[in-house]
């Protein structure tokens, strides 16, 4: 598109494209120097030298801090492994099977992402309490299992619509069951696609906040969970120290999606 410009048209636009972007970043990289500073307070440091580290330790330290990793590392792990092997089951199930019904399932499937988190949050703490799953940590799982299994059906869904139908008919021509051919032919050609769904599904459990707020209260106290509790009760210098520290394991995790999801065999065919 670019090309259509001449050289100072082409430079305006990047510098406008920058700009826009760093003001949109402008308000979640404001919590690097508040995270770094001295005081007790959340303020901005106003030189250098009242950079400091002491709330980075403080959540390295902090019993409570380490407790919302824990439990939010638990829950995440769970997550991602249940709705990657739920998404991957669905995609490869609709990859299969074309039909019009199959439209009807991918938007049930999906429809999580289009729902209002306060809706789902609202329905599964009407369901879990009267089922007996709040505040357990099958609750949550399941929960987040829920609101994460788009995430992986579709990154498998992108990853299955470049391998070659020819491949499968091969390998069942050749004597093949079906189970075996999904084994040894479709999951090695798409490992790469489930890995970083897994890893997406991975961070938005790691994340997630109102939905946590309403299925769990004690007994599982997730991280994202303490940071509100640090807001709404003390405004804590920790917390920005946290959201920092959020804000690069979320940018790790989509390179190394990413970089997972280019390693597909059949991807890098294309």
């Amino acid at each position: 598109m670019l090309m259509l410009f001449n050289g100072r048209t082409r430079l305006v636009l990047l510098s406008l494209g920058w700009l826009f972007g760093l003001f949109l970043l402008a308000p979640t990289l404001i919590v690097f120097p508040i995270g770094l500073n001295d005081s007790r307070f959340v303020v901005m440091p106003d030189s250098i030298s009242h950079l400091s580290m002491q709330h980075v330790v403080t959540v390295f330290t902090d019993p409570m801090w380490l407790t919302g990793m824990r439990d939010s590392f638990i829950v995440a792990t769970a997550t991602a492994l249940i709705s990657t092997a739920i998404g991957t089951a669905f995609a490869i199930g609709t990859w299969h099977v074309k039909a019009r019904w199959t439209t009807a399932l991918t938007v049930l499937i999906v429809s999580p992402m289009i729902v209002p988190p306060i809706v789902s949050a609202v329905a599964l703490y009407k369901m879990w309490t009267a089922i007996g799953l709040y505040d357990t940590w099958i609750g949550v799982i399941l929960a987040h299992s829920i609101l994460a299994t788009p995430f992986a059906a579709l990154t498998v869904s992108s990853s299955l619509a470049l391998v070659d139908p020819k491949l499968e008919q091969a390998a069942r021509s050749l004597g093949a069951s079906r189970l075996r051919t999904i084994v040894d032919v479709i999951l090695p050609n798409i490992k790469g696609g489930a890995a970083a769904g897994a890893l997406f599904a991975f961070i938005m459990s790691w994340d997630e906040l109102v939905l946590t707020l309403f299925v769990a209260n004690r007994v599982v106290y997730t991280l994202p969970r303490k940071m509100w509790d640090g807001i709404k009760e003390n405004v804590d210098p920790s917390v920005a120290a946290v959201s920092a520290l959020l804000i690069i394991l979320t940018l790790i995790v989509l390179a190394v999606g990413n970089l997972l999801r280019a390693s597909d065999p059949i991807r890098q065919d294309h």
